[in-house]
């Protein structure tokens, strides 16, 4: 029975319904059936939405799409459940019962295992005897199980223990934590490796069935492989769906997919619904759709789903909502496709407007199994850490890009070119709300870009507030980052961020339009780094025109950023042309040549295109990746760049000391009477010394300042004392209204005070900004 009152309302109508039936003519028990059914419906209807996630994004926390969607649902009173069908599929899947049915189906495929999967199978006992243990240790709930995994002689090893680093490297001497929680990300891993091979070809924990969805220009290929037979992962996953459905009697299921290797999936909860719940409508939103989809034209996509959304949900999704109530009708629909008289048809005549984020309401995770995640490890890199282990609320800080020129990325969708911040009060009210509601206070802000006037507004509100929460999000590497700025993220929390060096050459990045040098970069990830945050980089090859020779410098200007220890962690990507940037959209711009595609009806947005000027880019994925695994780990920083490829490269035309000569530069700050005074330390002690100076007696002012390691004293004279005093008071991060440099200078002027620049750039000051005092523009 459904957990909502509707569900309920529907039982008793059929059981009044069924006691009047003796009593009624046959024609008044039909009025009153159809009467009943309709006003039930409608009752249920907004206590009966469903909202899933497929298989597969991440093991460790949700995707918070379906999370931000029921929380503006839950502004509307409109109550729903929402379940993350991948976090479900992998623990029903690996566990003792779910490997025993493992085995027992891959048997009839025994004679053509190889040998990998030979040894798997003889090993099949183990693996579940074991399974149960080592999915609790990973859920954080066996953490004296470490102690046996990392003798290595103890978890079964297969194909992926080959690929094993080494541990002592890798690890130290002392993590026996990470070291146990890697070799068990392998012994996974293997099991994986079990099930592509024998019983699932599509399987993959973050991208199942991905190779169906990515560039799927036509939806011949996808929609061939929804006729066949299930697979063992989808026998699995139907299973749990038909729980789900059982449970909530949804008339409105929503499926967020986020990504190609989220599609296929979908896909076949939707087949199934239509097949046993033919009157339950379906809808798909997400990133997927809202990038591949929007040309969609293939009516046969739509026997699986009703209707699919593009962009924000909020609007969307509430108008189907009332559609389906009969409150509005179909033409009234906002960024919709649906089918009418059998034909695509995209329906946006709503005059409402999106809402706005201020509206959306606080992502809601209620229904999802919070403490059942899995926190993997799969290599040694700091950032791929944080996006597979632990878990962590996901929430914006704003809505689309504040920069939004980038011409390699998707900036004419509404996702990019829609900015809009969310206020920092605000902000803290929804991290202060999931806390309580989640127990966890760990948050990733997933910006396109964070802007760095909100993260400085949000850092001093959670210091306000005396949070303690640990957060990190993504940026733009730009010069607004200074030093003082960096060490108030810091403070308020802020372990990591990761930002585009791209191409790493100016030259490129100018025709990327990024906006930022690489010797802004540089400094930047200095002043980050210096603060003890964390900096990835995500790193690109092969942009438009981009030669074999700028290829080789960039990949010198990230060894000596690795070898400066300015940068911590980075990924490259090759440069991928997609329909709705400015380089797929004015590719003569960029002296490239797209390949010409007939309308296919499915998928549009990876563009196939040719590069006449640049060189051949595929060729160095291999040497630009391994080179970078050995910068993060401090390792070849001497080694020629030659030695990391096995063809012939060009020298660099980079100076060795390129970077440093960068980080040698300090860009003067000039400030400005708006500029804020910050102090982060706690109130001084201070008492009256007196000292000889020049044979005089000199009374003098001490503060005593103690910090969490150790403490340190400021010397001055007695008729200065009671300003600064004064003024760290006014500084301190706990007041309600921050100070500001023209009020702070007017303030010393007020007391009396003369010299004001002279005061503020001698000693004592000095030494107060080198221990908490920070000037922030």
């Amino acid at each position: 029975m459904n957990s909502g009152r509707g569900s309920l309302f529907v039982f008793q109508v059929k059981l009044y319904r069924d006691c009047i039936n003796e009593v009624f003519s046959p024609q008044v028990n039909r009025i009153f059936k159809k009467t009943c059914i309709f006003t039930a419906k409608i009752y249920a209807m907004a206590h009966t939405v469903l909202l899933i996630t497929p298989p597969f994004t991440q093991l460790n926390t949700p995707y918070p799409a379906t999370a931000y969607l029921k929380g503006f649902l839950n502004t509307k009173n409109i109550a729903c459940f929402q379940a993350d069908l991948g976090i479900e599929v992998i623990l029903r899947l690996f566990s003792r019962e779910g490997l025993t049915r493992l085995f027992e189906e891959s048997e009839r495929a025994q004679s053509g295992f190889s040998d990998n999967a030979a040894r798997i199978f003889s090993l099949k006992e183990i693996y579940i005897q074991s399974i149960d243990s080592v999915i609790h240790f990973l859920q954080g709930k066996n953490p004296s199980y470490a102690h046996l995994i990392v003798q290595e002689d103890y978890l079964p090893e297969a194909g992926r223990f080959q690929q094993k680093t080494d541990m002592e490297w890798a690890f130290g001497t002392l993590g026996i934590m990470d070291k146990a929680k890697h070799l068990a990300t392998l012994y996974l891993e293997d099991l994986s490796d079990f099930i592509q091979e024998t019983t699932d070809k599509h399987f993959g924990f973050s991208r199942y069935a991905e190779k169906l969805g990515r560039s799927a220009n036509s939806f011949d290929e996808l929609y061939e492989v929804l006729q066949g037979d299930f697979s063992f992962t989808d026998k699995i996953l139907l299973e749990i769906l038909k729980e789900k459905m059982s449970q909530v009697q949804p008339d409105l299921v929503g499926f967020s997919v986020p990504f190609p290797g989220n599609l296929y999936s979908a896909f076949r909860c939707t087949q199934w619904i239509k097949a046993h719940y033919p009157e339950v409508i379906t809808v798909m939103g997400g990133g997927f759709p809202n990038t591949e989809l929007r040309s969609v034209s293939d009516s046969r996509v739509f026997q699986f789903f009703d209707f699919i959304t593009l962009d924000d949900g909020e609007a969307p999704f509430e108008h189907l909502i009332e559609y389906i109530q009969g409150k509005r009708k179909q033409e009234e629909l906002k960024r919709t496709f649906g089918l009418k008289e059998g034909v695509v048809t995209y329906f946006n005549n709503s005059t409402s407007q999106d809402y706005k984020q201020s509206e959306t309401g606080t992502p809601d995770y209620s229904d999802l199994l919070l403490d059942q995640y899995i926190s993997v490890l799969e290599v040694a890199n700091p950032m791929h850490r944080l996006w597979s282990d632990g878990r962590w609320n996901k929430l914006t800080m704003a809505h689309g890009c504040y920069w939004g020129k980038c011409t390699f990325c998707d900036i004419s969708l509404d996702y990019i070119k829609v900015y809009e911040p969310v206020a920092a009060k605000l902000l803290c009210d929804r991290m202060e709300t999931l806390i309580q509601q989640t127990g966890n206070t760990g948050f990733h802000f997933v910006d396109e870009a964070a802007p760095p006037a909100l993260m400085r507004e949000l850092a001093l509100e959670i210091l306000r507030r005396k949070l303690v929460v640990s957060w990190w999000t993504n940026i733009r590497f730009e010069k607004n980052f200074s030093q003082d700025l960096c060490l108030l993220l810091k403070a308020s929390g802020c372990i990591a961020v990761s930002g585009g060096l791209e191409v790493a050459s100016d030259r490129l990045l100018a025709l990327i339009e990024k906006g930022v040098t690489v010797s802004q970069v540089a400094q930047v990830t200095r002043n980050f780094t210096e603060a003890g945050i964390m900096v990835h980089a995500y790193l690109m090859y092969g942009f438009p025109t981009q030669t074999d020779q700028e290829t080789i410098d960039s990949l010198e200007m990230v060894r000596q950023m690795f070898e400066e220890g300015v940068l911590q962690s980075g990924f490259w990507h090759q440069f991928a042309l997609t329909a709705h940037s400015p380089a797929g959209m004015y590719p003569e711009k960029f002296s490239i040549l797209p390949e010409k595609t007939g309308t296919t009806g499915f998928a549009i947005n990876d563009l196939v295109y040719t590069d006449p000027k640049g060189g051949n880019h595929e060729k160095f994925s291999f040497g630009l990746k391994k080179s970078l695994f050995n910068y993060m780990h401090g390792i070849g920083m001497d080694f020629p760049l030659q030695q990391w490829f096995d063809f012939k490269v060009p020298k660099t035309t980079v100076p060795k000391n390129y970077i440093e000569n960068c980080l040698n530069e300090f860009p003067f700050i000039e400030m400005k009477p708006s500029s804020k005074i910050v102090w982060l330390g706690e109130k001084p002690r201070i008492k009256t010394v007196i000292q000889q100076k020049k044979g005089k007696e000199v009374r003098l002012s001490e503060f005593t300042f103690h910090k969490k390691k150790g403490f340190f004293t400021v010397s001055l004279p007695v008729e200065y004392a009671d300003w600064l005093s004064e003024m760290l008071t006014l500084a301190s991060v706990c007041q309600p209204k921050t100070l500001q440099y023209g009020t702070l200078k007017a303030h010393f002027e007020a007391s009396g005070l003369s010299g004001f620049e002279l005061f503020w750039y001698g000693k004592p000051i000095q030494e107060l900004k080198e221990s908490g005092l920070l000037l922030i523009l």
